[in-house]
């Protein structure tokens, strides 16, 4: 299967558009199940706007949060596949732009030293985009984060020390989401990075934060923690906002990779409760959008 480039840098554009519109459904199940559960006044209430929200913004074609965020494109390349990689990035790259200028949204991208702003959501690596492959055959996805800076800013890193084993970990976790408190917006998705290099336990963790809920980790010990830790994180009273409650988070999700005998590295990425993302499925039969 051949990709026509001109149809990826449209997807690009339509995807970015989509996904600071319309929540994925896993989102909204999570925030009126979370409502639902509610035991504190305060935290219903501002549960109950955040569904309002949701509404308004998707009744008028408007956008769940004004935070454009910082875009992210992962792209997944299936056997049987043929693309120019270089013309490929071009084509997402193009296509962020123009929903930027064409649409248009906010740039919230800026230059790190001289913040300079260039009006197009995209800058020196930017948009982030992360290329790998899959076994599916004639397919090819792309998928679009849009991350806010609330959540982002929520990131942390630790070389634990092994003989401290899973415990250290558990700790880690618990004191970044009080850490956090509402500057991330709750309730959110803690995504947790366990093993790997320093760089990779990162990744893992953006990765773990940005899934879909009510998936679980691959790894059995991380969705036995991933289990362990949404429950302890819930018990902390953060809540919506920060303002108190039982809704902290949605979930605690994990992703795990294999490190050296000598680390224990474990990274935390917060996902806001507009946990935006949107998905175009390239196969021979067309493009197919969803989440």
């Amino acid at each position: 299967m051949n990709i026509d480039l001109q149809q990826v840098e449209e997807a690009a554009k339509e995807l970015y558009i989509r996904a600071l519109k319309i929540l994925p459904p896993d989102i909204k199940a999570g925030i009126a199940a979370l409502a639902q559960r509610e035991t504190d006044a305060t935290a219903r209430t501002i549960l109950g706007t955040m569904i309002r929200n949701i509404s308004v913004a998707e009744d008028t074609a408007n956008l769940l949060c004004q935070d454009t965020g910082i875009p992210i494109y992962n792209v997944a390349i299936g056997r049987g596949v043929n693309v120019d990689g270089y013309g490929l990035k071009q084509a997402i790259r193009a296509g962020c732009e123009r929903a930027t200028r064409e649409y248009p949204l906010r740039s919230s991208v800026v230059h790190p030293v001289t913040r300079r702003n260039e009006h197009t959501s995209c800058g020196r690596g930017v948009p982030v985009i992360h290329i790998d492959f899959s076994d599916i055959d004639e397919t090819l996805e792309i998928e679009m984060i849009p991350k806010g800076s609330g959540s982002e800013n929520s990131s942390w890193l630790k070389m634990a020390v092994p003989a401290d084993g899973v415990d250290a970990i558990k700790t880690f976790v618990v004191d970044c989401v009080l850490e956090s408190g509402g500057k991330s917006c709750p309730p959110t998705i803690v995504g947790v990075g366990v093993g790997g290099t320093a760089d990779l336990c990162v990744h893992l963790a953006k990765q773990a934060a940005t899934r879909a809920l009510g998936s679980r980790c691959a790894d059995p010990e991380g969705a036995q923690l991933e289990q362990t830790l949404s429950v302890a994180v819930n018990q902390l009273g953060v809540g919506p906002q920060g303002l108190g409650g039982d809704a902290t988070a949605f979930a605690v999700h994990i992703e795990t990779a294999a490190t050296h005998i000598t680390m224990n590295p474990v990274a935390v990425n917060m996902q806001c409760h507009s946990a935006r993302r949107a998905r175009a499925t390239f196969t021979p039969r067309g493009i197919e959008y969803g989440f």
